[in-house]
């Protein structure tokens, strides 16, 4: 995986150069950094720490570097571009800094029918989030994406070829713009994996593309049982079946008022192969999107996520077959310097196998209200508070309820440049 990675950005890079001698360049630099004092009411141990609980932080007060984002483009004016995204993140005594996105990007005139052609290739997000809509993959309207967005930023990222076909509806006298966008990709293969082994979990994390994710303890681990042979990390964006997956998405955007949008992702994998205790899980979901002005200057922003994910033994037994479903709708108001958005979200996670000691069963909501006040152009003040309450037998593996309500009050500053 690192190998792929480094040669992409080898590749850029050189391909960079060969524009940049041919036709005039632009070059772009913005990012956030987002500095964080938060109170926890939690489990001891965070999902980012190999726990259950459903924050990135563990329980108590912190002090975090909640973000440190920078997104550097090499535009030519040929339509041509080139980026690199890089996020840095300090809390629970830890630090990490890595690339989350690096890719070319090619955005053509319209025709004079109005049709226009873009294309992405490298590593990025497939078009599914509608709340990381700032520098570096942050949320603008809150602090912390929702539940299915921070499941997307921790283990759905490729490596392949996006395309985007639009049809301005500005040029064809209509009041919406049309777009299918079709790509094909690699290195999503253990996608579905944390989403079973440590369920819905909310937060701004980002993983990091040559990062591994620490698994909690369950009983199928052990030496004996069916997990035995997993490994201790899960690897998300690697390639281990040598087998093209695909994302698909159609919108329509309808002028000062609003889009709808759906897709279907499809990881393709083969779910009984195994390198190294990594396994090429088979995880597809379908996506409705919606975001839409409402009187007074409310914005509405929802999406319902459904899917299922399936690991077998190299025998092609189902150990994990969970299906899983996540929907939430957030409201926001901005009246002069002040925003005011609040969330609500359900979600599950259905177990449909018979493995000894991996119960992954999951229920619950969840609520965030968040206050932001616009000190001046780049600074932001925010207050945000959360409520998790979740059903999740798994827990017991380590002695802690299965019934639990979780919650965290956050202050935050945010600078983007």
């Amino acid at each position: 995986m690192q190998k792929h990675f480094i040669t992409l950005l080898f590749t850029l890079s050189l391909i960079g150069v060969n524009f940049a001698n041919a036709y005039e360049m632009e070059t772009t630099f913005h990012g956030v950094l987002d500095l964080r004092a938060t109170v926890t009411d939690s489990l001891t141990s965070s999902y980012t720490q190999g726990g259950y609980g459903k924050f990135a932080l563990n329980d108590g007060e912190s002090l975090t570097l909640a973000q440190a984002g920078g997104k550097i483009a090499l535009t030519w004016e040929n339509g041509l571009s080139v980026h690199a995204v890089a996020n840095a993140y300090k809390n629970n005594n830890d630090f990490k800094l890595g690339l989350t996105e690096g890719y070319i990007k090619y955005s053509g005139l319209p025709n004079a029918s109005g049709y226009r052609w873009q294309s992405k290739l490298g590593v990025f997000y497939p078009k599914i989030s509608l709340e990381n809509n700032a520098y570096a993959w942050a949320s603008k309207n809150t602090l912390n994406s929702s539940s299915l967005n921070t499941w997307i930023g921790e283990e759905i990222r490729v490596l392949g070829n996006e395309i985007t076909l639009t049809r301005l509806g500005r040029i064809n006298k209509d009041p919406f713009d049309l777009s299918l966008t079709v790509s094909a990709f690699v290195n999503n293969d253990p996608a579905g994996s944390m989403l079973s082994w440590h369920g819905w979990t909310i937060s701004n994390r980002q993983t990091l593309y040559t990062e591994k994710i620490q698994l909690p303890y369950f009983k199928a681990r052990m030496q004996g049982y069916d997990l035995y042979e997993q490994a201790s990390s899960s690897d998300p964006f690697l390639e281990v079946d040598d087998r093209i997956g695909g994302h698909v998405r159609a919108e329509i955007k309808f002028h000062k008022k609003g889009a709808i949008s759906a897709g279907y992702y499809n990881n393709n994998g083969k779910p009984y192969i195994v390198d190294n205790g990594q396994y090429a899980w088979k995880t597809r979901f379908t996506h409705i999107d919606l975001t839409w002005l409402l009187p007074q200057g409310i914005v509405l922003t929802s999406q319902l996520l459904q899917g299922d994910t399936l690991m077998q033994s190299p025998l092609k037994t189902d150990v994990v077959n969970n299906d899983y479903t996540n929907g939430y709708i957030a409201l926001s108001k901005r009246i002069k310097a002040h925003t005011i958005t609040s969330r609500i979200e359900r979600f599950n996670v259905k177990d449909n196998d018979k493995t000894v000691g991996d119960n992954n069963t999951e229920r619950g909501k969840a609520f965030t209200l968040n206050y932001t006040y616009r000190l001046s152009k780049p600074w932001f003040l925010s207050t945000e508070f959360t409520w998790i309450d979740s059903y999740r037998p798994g827990r017991m593996y380590t002695n802690q309820p299965i019934n639990l309500t979780e919650r965290q009050l956050t202050f935050a500053a945010r600078y983007f440049y």
